[in-house]
């Protein structure tokens, strides 16, 4: 792609609505734009970015044998009335009508019709287990929608649901979540700190929210610095092994402000390892056993012939939400650096030339056709600019490799830098091999 037919549009002032930096780099470098309150376009450089990390985040559901499927955003009130939740649900629900008078709304969460799909296509326990899971735009009607996409009222999620036999069972598949949500962050190259939670409107009675460290966050974490030491590597997806790391994570304190009792926190974490600080959620993991199959009559038949109401969990990660996560995570004094397995792009190539001297942006050229056959995705910056104002640009859309044609380039040695590094000297085959080990 050549930045000249990228449709990116950049500004240059801070926009004066914005006042956390994932919300004023997204508006600046052209990522979104407002359509009304809460609710945003997505331009292609955020729209691909978002893709990517949803691509991840489907990748780990299927990992651990989690089936894709795709649910309506526009749902019945009937079932909703079945659960009992229509009413109690709160303003945050747009609750609209069609044209036959027909009570309908858009979808905030997927438990009541999960449960109905379920309920009329599997009646054995030999069917069971089961875990679903989709990616689709969610509406909630925030009172007060603000930073972005941090607390938007039309999202894009992920929400898996677990059904199985027994309690016990249904606690194997809550661990093969929790341990999917691990290391899904860790590919997003987020550390994110599992946390006991509040159940909230969803209800039950075991939740795990996954929370990253951020000035900007909503939440207060209170931890201790000893739940950075767990390493994934020593974990499978063997029972025994889930169930020792959920222990092993549960074991060390770290709580939101839900759960923050202060002579708790100072019993139980020496003082030197105490870290008071503020996080963003990222992912909510529940179990809340027969709270909806039970009113929605949810029954398979057990072993022994009799009927039993199937247990459920339900799992959600904000897709959307995470691309705001990944800037306050990675953005620092004007530069963001965006982690390779969802940066735009791979590199860009950043040639100084002029109307009357296109030497460098043909090297340039030339070596955009070397990497894109390498199946290298690179972005070539043909636009004539001059050179800081071109580095400033690039160091705000965070593309993490620059391959520079200006001054320190000779024959066929050119400038190759990773952004917050210093750069190097290399010829086109060593920055191909850089590029693809990455």
């Amino acid at each position: 792609m050549y930045l000249s037919s990228l449709f990116i549009p950049i500004t240059k002032d801070l926009p004066a609505e914005a006042k956390i930096k994932s919300h004023q780099l997204m508006l600046r470098t052209g990522m979104i734009k407002q359509s009304s309150a809460g609710i945003y376009s997505w331009l292609p450089l955020g729209f691909k970015i978002m893709k990517k990390i949803e691509q991840i985040v489907r990748d780990e559901q299927n990992s651990i044998g989690a089936q894709e499927m795709l649910m309506p955003t526009i749902q019945s009130s009937d079932i909703w009335k079945e659960s009992g939740r229509y009413e109690d649900y709160g303003e945050e629900m747009l609750r609209i009508k069609d044209r036959q008078g027909r009570e309908m709304l858009y979808g905030p969460t997927n438990e009541e019709l999960i449960t109905d799909i379920f309920r009329s296509s599997i009646k054995s326990y030999k069917s069971l287990p089961q875990i679903l899971y989709h990616i689709q735009w969610k509406f909630r009607d925030e009172m007060r929608p603000r930073f972005g996409v941090m607390r938007c009222r039309e999202f894009y999620m992920k929400d898996a649901y677990s059904f199985d036999l027994s309690d016990e069972d249904a606690k194997k598949s809550y661990n093969k979540m929790f341990y999917s949500y691990i290391k899904t962050f860790k590919r997003l190259g987020l550390k994110a700190i599992p946390m006991a939670a509040d159940t909230g409107p969803i209800g039950g009675d075991l939740s795990h929210e996954f929370v990253i460290l951020a000035d900007t966050g909503e939440s207060h974490v209170y931890t201790d610095k000893k739940i950075f030491e767990i390493d994934l590597d020593k974990y499978n997806l063997k029972d025994e092994s889930l169930e020792k790391m959920r222990k092993d994570f549960s074991s060390i304190y770290a709580v939101t402000d839900e759960k923050y009792k202060e002579r708790e926190f100072k019993e139980k974490v020496e003082e030197k390892n105490r870290l008071i600080t503020k996080g963003i959620e990222v992912g909510h993991i529940f179990y809340f056993s027969d709270k909806y199959s039970k009113p929605l009559n949810c029954f398979i038949d057990s072993k022994d012939g009799k009927k039993t109401t199937v247990k459920m969990g339900s799992y959600g990660i904000g897709v959307s939400r995470l691309v705001g996560a990944l800037i306050e995570a990675h953005y620092d004094n004007n530069v963001m650096k965006w982690p390779n397995s969802v940066s735009p792009f791979d590199a860009v190539i950043i040639p100084n030339f002029t109307k009357n001297n296109k030497e460098n942006l043909e090297k340039g050229k030339k070596i955009y056709k070397e990497l894109k056959e390498q199946n290298i995705d690179v972005l070539l910056d043909d636009v004539e600019e001059n050179m800081s104002n071109k580095f400033k640009k690039h160091d705000l859309i965070g593309i993490p490799y620059q391959i520079i044609l200006g001054s320190k380039s000779e024959n066929e040695n050119f400038e190759f830098k990773e952004i917050g590094s210093k750069s190097e000297i290399l010829n086109i085959e060593k920055i191909k091999s850089k590029l693809r080990k990455k």
